[in-house]
């Protein structure tokens, strides 16, 4: 007889997945039709019938477990890959976000470092302003004491020339030429 077929005395029973559990539902069946004996709770079963899907059921445990076995195997295997795969998944996410505080790291730096630098020309564009400011007013003072003697000068000039055309003064005025030359200097802007 064929090792995936057992007879059950009416021809061959099917070995299949599940068969044990066929053959034990089957074994039920025979004991719960079995005739009772009188006056008694016993009953009586074809022995040869019950000892057949017994050997059936004991024959097909071995590729049961064998099966069982193997899903089992075939779970472990799956759970595995799966507790790998996550565990990957894990350290590529966490080593894209600490990249991504990297750079976030790196940005809040240059955006500092950029404050810093328009604080620091800002600042030198104040103090250069300042100092061309007081350059200029420098100059300007200068400019004014100059043009205050040029003013002087001029009102001077033009007085001894409303007094009397062509006479000397009484004091021995000066003329022009003279008075530009007594005032040393004069148009030297920078003091020297």
């Amino acid at each position: 007889m064929p090792e995936d077929e057992v007879s059950d005395g009416h021809g061959a029973l099917p070995r299949e997945p599940g068969e044990v559990e066929a053959l034990l539902d089957e074994l039920v069946a025979v004991v719960e039709k079995a005739k009772s004996m009188p006056l008694s709770s016993s009953a009586i079963i074809a022995r040869d019938e019950v000892l057949e899907l017994l050997d059936a059921a004991r024959a097909a445990l071995p590729s049961e477990l064998q099966r069982a076995r193997r899903m089992l195997q075939d779970r472990d295997e799956v759970l595995q890959r799966a507790e790998r795969e996550a565990s990957e998944l894990i350290d590529e996410a966490r080593a894209q976000a600490a990249h991504m505080v990297q750079r976030t790291e790196v940005v809040r730096q240059a955006r500092h470092a950029a404050e810093r630098l328009v604080e620091d020309a800002e600042a030198e564009g104040r103090k250069i302003r300042h100092e061309a400011d007081d350059y200029v007013d420098r100059k300007l003072a200068a400019f004014e004491i100059v043009l205050d003697k040029t003013m002087r000068t001029v009102r001077i000039g033009r007085d001894r020339l409303t007094a009397a055309p062509g006479e000397p003064d009484d004091d021995g005025a000066r003329t022009g030429e003279e008075l530009l030359r007594s005032e040393e200097g004069f148009f030297d802007q920078d003091g020297s």
